[in-house]
């Protein structure tokens, strides 16, 4: 597939390629020279909770039914 540079340097990728790639109005691409190619990636929005997984503890004591029956009396 083509696109063409306009006069402000913008690009318009192709609607199939947007499709395909998931990009939306607002998704960030980082975008690099290498090799006399343009290279563009879809930035993947850090995932906040990544470096907390497997860290915390089960607490321990009465099950989530107990503690609601307890609760609720």
């Amino acid at each position: 597939m083509k696109a063409t540079l306009g006069r402000r340097g913008v690009v318009t990728i192709p609607k199939a390629c947007r499709d395909q790639l998931g990009l939306r109005t607002g998704t960030v691409l980082d975008c690099e020279a290498r090799d006399g190619v343009l290279v563009a990636r879809k930035v993947q929005p850090e995932d906040v909770f990544r470096k907390w997984r497997g860290r915390g503890r089960l607490p321990t004591g009465p099950g989530v039914d107990e503690y609601l029956d307890q609760a609720r009396g």
